[in-house]
C-alpha cells in the first residue's frame, strides 16, 4: 500500500493541475481569439488567466509574512472600483505572454507561502462577511483550487467552442478514444428533442 501524501502535497497538487489545465487551453491560439468574449457576459480565456492569478496572490498574500512581490502584476483594488470587472480581461497593452508570466510569478509565490506554512495558519479576509472572515491556510487552499477548477472548467467550454479542442489536460484528455462527437451530438439531440 502506498504511503499516503501529507494533506498540504495533496492540495497544492490538485491546485497545480487545475492550473495546468487552465492554462494548456490557450495553447497556438492568436492573440485576439484569447481575447474575444465568447459569452453574453464577456468571458474570455487570457481574462479567466488575468482573474485568476489576482485571486490566488489576493488570498495568499493575506496570510503570507511578506507581501506579494510584484505588486504590478495585479489589479489594484481601488481599480475595481471604477471598472468591477477590470481583472476579467487583458488590456490592450497586456499580451498573452506577460499575462502567463505575471501568473507563473502568483503560481511561485503562492507555492512557496504553501510550503513554508503550517495549514492551521489563520488569515483575515477583509471582502468576507464579518462572522466567516478568519480562515485557515487549508480553508484558502481549498477555496482557491474551487476557484481555478471552476475557471477551468469555463476555459474547457470556451476552448471547445474556438477550435473543438476539448479534454482535461494536456497529457490525458480524459475523453473516450476515437469517438464520433457528431453521432453522439445528433443522439443527444434526438433524446432532447422529445422534450
Amino acid at each position: 500500500m502506498a504511503p499516503t501524501p501529507d494533506p498540504t502535497s495533496t492540495l497544492l497538487q490538485y491546485l497545480r493541475e487545475a492550473r495546468e489545465s487552465l492554462l494548456w487551453k490557450l495553447d497556438g491560439l492568436s492573440e485576439r481569439d484569447l481575447r474575444l468574449p465568447r459569452t453574453p457576459t464577456g468571458t474570455n480565456l487570457l481574462g479567466l488567466v488575468k482573474h485568476v492569478a489576482n485571486v490566488e496572490a489576493g488570498y495568499f498574500s493575506l496570510v503570507s509574512p511578506e507581501p506579494y512581490p510584484h505588486p504590478e502584476d495585479l489589479v489594484p483594488l481601488a481599480a475595481e472600483e471604477t471598472d468591477p470587472l477590470v481583472d476579467m480581461y487583458a488590456a490592450a497593452d497586456e499580451s498573452a505572454q506577460l499575462v502567463v508570466a505575471r501568473y507563473r510569478r502568483v503560481q511561485t509565490f503562492v507555492d512557496e507561502v504553501v510550503e513554508a506554512l503550517p495549514l492551521e495558519t489563520t488569515a483575515e479576509v477583509p471582502w468576507w462577511p464579518r462572522s466567516r472572515r478568519t480562515i485557515s491556510l487549508h480553508r484558502i487552499l481549498v477555496h482557491v483550487t474551487a476557484e481555478v477548477s471552476r475557471h477551468a472548467g469555463h476555459a474547457d467550454i470556451l476552448r471547445e467552442s474556438i477550435d473543438g479542442a476539448a479534454g482535461l489536460r494536456r497529457d490525458n484528455s480524459n475523453l473516450p478514444a476515437g469517438g464520433d462527437w457528431p453521432d453522439y451530438r445528433a443522439r443527444l439531440e434526438t433524446i432532447a428533442d422529445r422534450f
